[in-house]
């Protein structure tokens, strides 16, 4: 079987890095297209994954992204047409379902994204959608769509692959020293918080923790070089979540998925996001894996550091039973 990932964006690789691995093992031809956003390129490289460059990212703009679209759409579809993929299977790449279905062939979509627009063009063309058991099929029928694609997988996506890395987590405060700190998706179409609005909780916390800014491009990343963040490290070069997992104590993120990838491995972790939480940050708010404090303070950090941290691996037991559910639906497409 040849299977096609579209990976858009840097979370992405995580999530299929292990699935790709087990298919490759089992025989399977692997076809990985992406995009230059974030840090996806270099996590390919880093975790040696081969990959081919289709299009571009564009930007924050409604406009360009709804114009750019069936530029990258049409780009897919040209490069793809000779490779001849059995399946495509992606994770809120909108343009993967479309593609297959120009392609004619079997595709799997995945989201846990209520509020993303391009879940429209992605649930119409996609043949089999999995969506977390926290959100409702019915609730999101306003999509148009046919229900019976849908299945919800128990727990979140981010256990779906940290089960094969921290199954057995047993993270400790006492061994890991920095405090990360995730800035917010700037150029996300989903955000309408503030920019650059932890900088004076980070000047605080510099003078007393040791603290590293993992920046989301290189904008970002230029504003902390600033003479007044003195003694603060940013991340210029991609690390493996594996390696930043083992060194920090305490992660701060102003939104996405490396925010709920601490939580769900038991890391104390704060989110700070300033808009309506997406429903997957609920339910880990609800159940006591992370803290929401939108204005974030020193003492909120002091006291959160000093709480005596549960370990509660359910999220990853559940993460290798959707694992399996997915791997499972690839393998089985063409019976379907």
């Amino acid at each position: 079987m040849k299977v096609w990932f579209d990976l858009t964006n840097s979370p992405h690789v995580s999530y299929f890095k292990q699935l790709i691995e087990e298919l490759k093992e089992e025989g399977h031809e692997v076809v990985v297209t992406t995009r230059p956003l974030g840090n996806t390129i270099q996590l390919l490289d880093l975790h040696g994954i081969n990959y081919v460059v289709i299009g571009s990212h564009y930007g924050k703009s409604s406009i360009k992204k709804i114009f750019g679209f069936p530029i990258r759409i049409y780009q897919l579809y040209k490069y793809l047409k000779n490779i001849h993929p059995d399946i495509a299977v992606a994770q809120a790449s909108y343009y993967s379902p479309v593609v297959a279905r120009l392609l004619n062939i079997y595709s799997i979509y995945t989201n846990d994204n209520e509020h993303a627009k391009g879940n429209l063009p992605a649930f119409i063309c996609s043949n089999k959608i999995f969506i977390p058991e926290f959100l409702d099929k019915e609730r999101i029928r306003s999509i148009f769509f046919n229900l019976k694609k849908v299945t919800n997988y128990p727990g979140v996506k981010e256990g779906i692959y940290l089960c094969h890395s921290f199954a057995n987590s047993t993270q400790s405060n006492n061994l890991n020293q920095n405090i990360y700190i995730r800035l917010e998706p700037n150029l996300a179409q989903y955000y309408n918080g503030g920019h650059n609005f932890l900088d004076n909780l980070i000047i605080d916390l510099k003078d007393k923790h040791q603290v590293i800014i993992i920046p989301r491009d290189k904008e970002q990343a230029k504003h902390y070089y600033l003479k007044k963040f003195n003694g603060i490290h940013v991340l210029d070069k991609a690390e493996s979540f594996e390696e930043i997992a083992s060194k920090c104590k305490l992660f701060i993120g102003a939104g996405g998925t490396m925010t709920r990838e601490m939580a769900v491995i038991g890391i104390p972790t704060i989110s700070v996001y300033q808009s309506e939480l997406l429903k997957v940050d609920q339910y880990l708010v609800d159940n006591n894996y992370m803290h929401h404090i939108p204005n974030l303070t020193i003492e909120d950090v002091n006291s959160i550091l000093i709480e005596q941290n549960t370990i509660n691996n359910e999220l990853l037991i559940k993460g290798k039973i959707a694992f399996s559910l997915i791997k499972s639906s690839i393998l089985n497409s063409k019976n379907e």
